[in-house]
């Protein structure tokens, strides 16, 4: 008798869990709904150019540049799903989401590039801030390792001088980063209020201190959505991949939190080459699923912070089967189910690296510019008067790995 009601419990437990993910208002479409939206987002991608420009065979010409620009990066392959949350339409994790403001200035942004806009147009799609060095982790791939947790030197007055310098320039996405950032919740919450509402926030965080009321707190400062580091679908795995025992209770606690919150949620794991095989791609795929994540984002590991001087660059053949799978459950219309895969990596060898100052940043622990998280460079404090000069330096030496000069 003991023994059956120890088991209701779990078993209520368990769905209670799972209702919690699934009353969130953040679901996938596809099919036909997803045709309407797309038709409506192709409509108003026409009011832009209008905006933008004056000749109407500019109208014509900038939407052909945005069909060209997709196929640099999509090929021959469709949009099969997008997701809803909280009234917008997301393609991408770091594409905005239609219809908002900023997706509009996103795109005014990109047919900049095209030809000058008579409106002002956004410097960067996405800058990676790190705000602060501390940390209860210890993670194997950690690349803020040689800096973590030591003094911080970013007060609340200098991070909120740096986000307004960065809005100054434009700026889609600026993405909170760490050490834990949510160690730092004044911190984080007083900056994101303190911005202009152009720009959307987020969050990338071990789930650590993702309490519902710290979910509530960023979601009422106007944080867009978070993205939480989940590097095994193996509980056990990821705890020891993280050197913390309730690593993994945290993703899920933290997920849960920011559901109930209406965050946009998204998934992070850096797919070792012990990791990479059919089989553990799509059981955490199965377990992003489940989670009701939008996002699933793939990050190769690198030879820096906790990784320096060890072998982990993926060969040929991991990377071979990460494409393929990343091209299958995206846009095979047999995983419109799932949540989308982002891989800078896939694209990056195509196309070259669009941080590196092109269209993006990243600002470490102590202001200074760099590449990306991974490429630490410093040209630079991104609070220095010569910061235009050391921005056009950072885009003239480019990405150390992948050239940006395609770009």
């Amino acid at each position: 008798m003991l023994v059956e009601l120890q088991k209701e419990l779990v078993e209520d437990e368990v769905e209670k869990k799972a209702a919690a993910f699934d009353n969130y208002n953040q679901y996938i479409i596809s099919g036909l709904s997803l045709k309407f939206i797309h038709l409506k987002l192709k409509l108003s991608l026409l009011k832009i150019a209008i905006i933008c420009y004056n000749n109407p065979l500019d109208w014509v010409k900038s939407l052909f540049y945005l069909v060209k620009l997709r196929r640099r990066f999509l090929g021959d392959n469709f949009l099969k799903k997008m997701i809803y949350s909280n009234g917008r339409y997301y393609m991408g994790l770091y594409t905005p989401g239609w219809n908002s403001n900023v997706y509009k200035q996103f795109i005014a942004s990109q047919l900049n590039d095209f030809k000058t806009v008579k409106i002002k147009a956004n410097r960067f799609n996405t800058v990676f801030l790190a705000i602060t060095k501390k940390c209860a982790l210890q993670c194997d791939h950690c690349y803020e390792w040689d800096n973590l947790n030591k003094k911080d030197v970013l007060t609340s007055k200098k991070l909120r001088l740096i986000i307004k310098k960065l809005q100054l320039k434009g700026v889609s996405q600026i993405q909170l980063l760490g050490g834990e950032p949510l160690l730092k919740m004044d911190l984080l919450t007083e900056s994101i209020k303190g911005a202009h509402n152009k720009t959307d926030f987020w969050v990338t965080t071990s789930g650590f201190k993702l309490t519902n009321d710290n979910a509530y707190r960023l979601k009422e400062a106007g944080l867009t959505g978070v993205i939480v580091s989940l590097d095994h679908y193996m509980p056990e795995k990821h705890n020891f991949f993280r050197k913390f025992d309730d690593a993994y209770y945290w993703v899920e606690e933290g997920l849960k939190n920011a559901a109930n919150n209406n965050l946009v949620t998204a998934l992070s794991i850096c797919v070792t080459k012990e990791f990479i095989s059919e089989d553990n791609l799509m059981k955490y795929m199965n377990l992003a699923k489940k989670l009701n994540v939008a996002f699933v984002q793939f990050l190769e590991p690198k030879s820096i912070g906790h990784y320096a001087e060890k072998d982990v660059a993926l060969s040929q053949s991991h990377i071979k089967i990460l494409e393929g799978f990343f091209l299958k459950m995206n846009f095979s219309s047999a995983h419109n189910k799932y949540p989308i895969i982002t891989y800078h990596g896939y694209y990056q060898r195509r196309q070259g690296c669009f941080s590196a100052g092109v269209k993006g940043l990243y600002v470490d622990t102590d202001g200074d510019i760099n590449a990306c998280p991974f490429c630490h460079k410093k040209t630079g404090n991104v609070l220095d008067e010569t910061f235009d000069k050391n921005l056009n330096v950072l885009k003239e030496e480019g990405c150390p790995t992948y050239s940006s000069k395609t770009c």
